[in-house]
């Protein structure tokens, strides 16, 4: 009896330390399918086509392609098959499909709260950076609620009340020359902001809010040069936000994507393309290191009906066409990396890329 007593005692122990490990392992990404913080980064106008110009003219590498979870978003407005960026940033930012030129109201003009207000009622630290104006209908989706994106000053008010922590980008021009005469930034300093004026300034952050603005409306096209604003406007919102151990939510937009397809400029488009995927370089060395850091990569439309007919990698060229230059209502790719990231793939709605984000977050919503 003994004996048999002893050779089960050891085959128990055998047992466990044979499935302790497993047991960690299992316990480790139990705990990893939460993340601490959200990179949510939108190529306005960003279709399939427009991310393998910039593949091409890149010569064959992205850091996108170190994300291994893909899917699709179907796009269309509630009043349209094709939407606006008003109505499809509302939908990603909300959860609500709604017309075209909403921000940040259903189809029937009431406000609904975004992630990002969602992140700050819940004491995340938040954040914005684009090419665009910060009024532009994708931003102003998250921080707004007016019935027409058109409404640049409401939505530029709209910061002062929001908790944002960073804002990067351009549109100075509706915070400082406003029919009610006031001069937001210097609301902004008594909220506790830091306020600078030009994309040289990104870096020089003291405290742990920051509203940068990088120009009078939207910012300069590659093209025209701009250079690395992005890239850098998404490093120094990482050194901000990730101060706060509770987490963060930061929405970064390659706005311009969709300005230069609007005119059927497929080089610029792939300019626009490789800048934003250098942005996204910068929130991918953050993810890998940080481990707690969810970025999903998608777009709010496809601009252009782009088609590519030829192309040469080692030259890094392309031969683009359009079929118009208004949006069309095909589906956008959806990447994803880090915890979570299983969860998108597939076909799904652009409202589905808030409920997911919300869960993976833990908050609770009246939506």
């Amino acid at each position: 009896m003994k004996r048999q007593n002893t050779k089960s005692l050891i085959t128990g122990v055998i047992i466990l330390i044979v499935l302790f490990p497993f047991s960690l392992n299992a316990q480790k990404q139990n705990k990893s399918i939460k993340p601490t913080n959200i990179i949510l980064i939108i190529g306005d106008g960003m279709g399939v086509t427009q991310l393998y110009s910039g593949l091409t003219m890149n010569h064959g590498t992205l850091n996108l392609l170190k994300f291994k979870s893909v899917g699709f978003s179907k796009t269309n407005a509630s009043n349209d098959y094709t939407t606006d960026s008003g109505a499809g940033g509302t939908a990603i930012a909300t959860g609500h499909k709604t017309y075209n030129g909403a921000i940040g109201v259903n189809k029937d003009t009431l406000p609904v709260k975004s992630i990002l207000e969602l992140a700050e009622s819940n004491g995340l630290s938040t954040g914005i950076a684009a090419t665009s104006s910060l009024t532009d209908a994708t931003p102003a989706s998250f921080v707004a609620h007016v019935k027409s994106r058109y409404l640049m000053e409401e939505i530029a008010y709209s910061y002062l009340n929001s908790g944002i922590d960073v804002m990067i980008g351009g549109g100075l021009n509706y915070f400082v020359k406003r029919k009610d005469k006031q001069y937001l930034p210097a609301e902004l300093r008594k909220l506790g902001y830091q306020v600078v004026f030009s994309a040289d300034s990104i870096g020089k952050v003291t405290n742990s809010k920051l509203a940068c603005f990088t120009a009078p409306d939207n910012n300069l096209t590659m093209a025209e040069g701009r250079g690395d604003m992005l890239a850098r406007a998404v490093q120094t919102s990482l050194e901000v936000l990730q101060t706060n151990k509770k987490g963060f939510f930061l929405m970064v937009e390659g706005s311009l994507i969709d300005k230069v397809a609007h005119t059927g400029q497929g080089n610029m488009v792939a300019q626009e393309v490789i800048d934003l995927d250098n942005a996204i370089g910068k929130a991918l060395d953050f993810a890998m290191k940080n481990g707690n850091t969810l970025i999903i990569v998608t777009a709010d439309h496809e601009t252009g009906g782009m088609s590519l007919s030829g192309g040469d990698y080692t030259a890094g060229t392309i031969d683009a066409k359009f079929a118009g230059m208004n949006h069309t209502g095909v589906m956008v790719p959806v990447f994803a990396y880090g915890p979570g990231a299983e969860n998108f793939q597939g076909i799904q709605e652009n409202t589905d890329l808030f409920y997911k984000m919300i869960s993976l977050f833990g908050f609770e919503t009246d939506h």
